[in-house]
């Protein structure tokens, strides 16, 4: 081939796209970013600042059009109400219970599937029906179940002499919270399960054996081996179960509606209740600030943790 008819090859293809086209370029990525932006501003970042503002003023569900500044007297006033500080109270339990036991349960039964046996495949499936469920559906069953006439709970709990007078599960001030925490723990643990399975999965089988052959049990096979990899996993999901049950509604509100005097109402009734029942949308606002602002404490708190973790194993 002459120098000639090299000259003519066509060489390589360069990039066809027209200059000035929002692909190719450095504005790429905010070209992605944009929908789900707009979408985090319009239907988080206002509806959090109207919040805010409302949380200041006197304003009626009755005449949302027209309101009031008070400064903090909302926060003053309902700082000041004892149930309210009950209500912080029962929400605290509420979520402190509710991700232990979802966490704890969840690692427990994670570790059972995580071994061999027949018809393994088919217990991962069944552990997830609870997740599956939505939450309507599960606090209708967990109703039915309680009932006090017919439930299958208050049959077995008379069968074993441990009945409630009158069957009232759901009634009594003194049963209703714990038999809403059981029925949030059957509905949350399965996904605890099958998130820490994956992370059991992931740990290498080397440092396992490695610390078998050393002559470790399986206790300490465990916490220096097993639980040091999950670990990260572990506090995601607490983190994340605790935002969960600080915002549960729909489960407390159907099977008791904070009833009975109070005793299962979170911050999430009393929010509900302050804005429908008494139509008082600067109270319920500040109610619901209460919230997001405990939400944020959790969050820096985990990063403080996470961080100081990251810390200590560097």
């Amino acid at each position: 081939m002459t120098a000639l008819e090299q000259q003519q090859l066509p060489g390589p293809r360069t990039g066809t796209r027209r200059r000035g086209s929002p692909l190719g370029s450095r504005w790429t990525p905010y070209f992605f970013l944009a929908p789900a932006a707009l979408f985090i501003l319009v239907f988080q970042v206002v509806p959090l600042a109207q919040e805010v503002f409302l949380s200041f003023t006197r304003t009626s569900l009755l005449n949302p059009a027209h309101s009031t500044w008070v400064g903090f007297d909302n926060f003053t006033r309902i700082f000041g109400d004892e149930d309210f500080r009950r209500t912080l109270l029962i929400t605290l339990v509420y979520v402190v219970v509710c991700v232990v036991a979802a966490v704890g349960t969840g690692l427990a039964v994670a570790l059972l599937l995580n071994k061999g046996f027949r018809g393994r495949g088919l217990a991962r499936a069944l552990v997830t029906i609870p997740w599956a469920a939505p939450g309507i559906a599960v606090a209708l069953i967990a109703i039915w179940m309680l009932n006090p006439d017919y439930g299958i709970v208050n049959r077995v709990l008379d069968a074993v002499g441990l009945g409630v007078p009158g069957g009232a599960i759901l009634d009594s001030p003194r049963y209703a919270l714990p038999a809403i925490l059981v029925t949030t723990i059957w509905q949350l643990f399965p996904f605890t399960s099958v998130v820490l399975l994956s992370a059991l999965q992931a740990v290498p089988p080397h440092l396992t054996e490695a610390a078998t052959m050393d002559g470790a049990g399986r206790w300490w096979t465990f916490r220096a081996v097993t639980w040091q990899s999950i670990k990260p996993t572990v506090g995601l999901l607490a983190l994340l179960m605790t935002i969960w049950s600080l915002r549960r509604f729909e489960l407390i509100w159907l099977m008791t509606k904070g009833g009975p005097v109070g005793a299962t109402e979170t911050l999430v009734i009393d929010l509900y209740s302050q804005a429908f029942d008494s139509k008082q949308l600067g109270s319920a606002a500040a109610v619901g600030m209460v919230g997001v602002v405990i939400s944020l404490i959790v969050i820096a708190g985990s990063r403080f943790v996470a961080r100081a973790a990251e810390r200590e194993a560097g």
